[in-house]
């Protein structure tokens, strides 16, 4: 393979594809780059469709890459924002109990904050009152460092600060690796597609992830179940004043329906996490059989099916059902009504799912020859967006034989 297009090919233009691009050009300037992405412009998907909260950190188990990306990466976030005039703002928010069964769990989670060194301050339920007068309570911790932006201009600034070629409107549809040599990749496009020949590909598609891996002829030992998540807008924003959250469950990767003021100033109610019909399934009219067949077709969807379906039949019941999703959103905010809750664009996180079931909880990075696959880089990966972007793009940047040393660099974990 000669005459190589660029030295690294990175497919995925969300926000950890362009954040990879990015940290490239910083760590080794003169590295050719391009990027590939079948919209029409970035942050079509994950990205463009999310709730905009800058996470602290404070869920996600002590040492794990999402606990270390998240709150190396919320206060790069926000240093980003600024120096690129984003939009962004650090609120806060407060986490709630509303059932003496969650109290032990929220006092885990004051533990966990402190482990992962964030600072948390702990409300009794009549303290609540004094950040969120409408909200109800029996206890709530305050999380200072959370804040929110729009992380769309965030991927949009990366963008034009990497360097790098983006080819907008190029879907992958076929991928040639030679470990010897490198990675040919044919793509399609309306004007016809064309061949791109690189060293090194980066695999950052997110809800098409494990498909990609497999056209280079790796095995990502995972598949991407897709989880749509549905909102509403909150006709009467005046009862909020910032971020909202209820106890996470510890056995799930999702967080609950929360209140979320965005930092246009409106109020975000949900999401829920019920099952997508569609890698792309905005909604429940958006089937793909194809799509469906070849989730069913992976084990790990059934043996997940038999662990989690009480929790999966409540989801789904708040999404057939304004009231049952109003009756949710009442335990925190009991002056809410269905008229208050408005439908807004949904958005769909890709779950990595493991053969055995297991719902993959941390960042999933994986190599083969030639190859480095993002292959789980759900919520907060968006947060984490810059320090992900410089782990992979050390790898990528090792197989190109580059020793600089990336700032701030972490070990790399092949599994969660």
């Amino acid at each position: 393979m000669v005459g190589y297009d660029c030295d690294v090919l990175v497919v995925g233009g969300g926000i950890v594809g362009l954040s990879t691009a990015y940290a490239i050009s910083r760590a080794a300037p003169g590295t050719r780059v391009t990027v590939l992405e079948k919209e029409a412009g970035p942050a079509r998907h994950q990205t463009g469709r999310n709730s905009g909260v800058i996470h602290s950190g404070i869920y996600y188990k002590p040492g794990s890459l999402k606990a270390r990306y998240a709150v190396r990466g919320a206060a790069e976030m926000v240093k980003f924002c600024a120096e690129y005039g984003i939009p962004h703002a650090v609120t806060g928010k407060l986490i709630v109990a509303t059932e003496r069964a969650e109290l032990p769990r929220l006092h885990a989670l004051v533990q966990r904050g402190r482990e992962n060194g964030i600072a948390v301050r702990e409300l009794g339920g009549s303290q609540i009152a004094e950040y969120e007068p409408e909200v109800r309570g029996l206890a709530a911790i305050q999380v200072a460092t959370t804040g929110i932006c729009d992380y769309t201009e965030v991927a949009r600034h990366l963008a034009e600060a990497s360097g790098a070629e983006i080819r907008y409107g190029a879907r992958v549809a076929h991928i040639d690796r030679r470990p010897e040599r490198g990675v040919a990749v044919r793509t399609e496009s309306p004007t016809g597609g064309d061949v791109v020949r690189a060293r090194v590909l980066v695999n950052c598609a997110g809800l098409q992830c494990d498909e990609v891996a497999r056209l280079t002829g790796d095995d990502p030992g995972m598949r991407i179940v897709p989880f749509r998540g549905e909102y509403y807008t909150l006709t009467r924003p005046e009862l909020v004043k910032g971020l909202v959250y209820p106890v996470p469950d510890p056995a799930f990767p999702f967080l609950g329906v929360h209140l979320t003021r965005g930092i246009d100033g409106s109020i975000h109610v949900g999401p829920n996490a019920v099952p997508a019909l569609a890698r792309e399934g905005y909604g429940w009219s958006v089937v793909r059989p194809r799509e469906i067949a070849a989730t069913a077709a992976w084990p790990g969807v059934w043996r997940m099916a038999r662990q989690h379906w009480r929790y999966g039949v409540g989801e789904l019941r708040r999404s057939v059902s304004k009231s049952a999703f109003t009756s949710a959103v009442q335990r925190l905010l009991p002056a809410v009504t269905p008229d208050d809750l408005v439908p807004s664009a949904a958005g769909v996180r890709a779950q990595a799912v493991l053969r055995d079931g297991t719902l993959v909880d941390d960042f999933l990075i994986k190599e083969g020859p030639r190859t480095v696959h993002v292959l789980n880089a759900p919520s907060p990966a968006a947060t984490a967006s810059l320090p992900i972007g410089r782990e992979v793009a050390r790898r990528a940047l090792a197989v190109l034989g580059e020793e600089k040393r990336l700032p701030l660099k972490t070990p790399g974990r092949a599994t969660p």
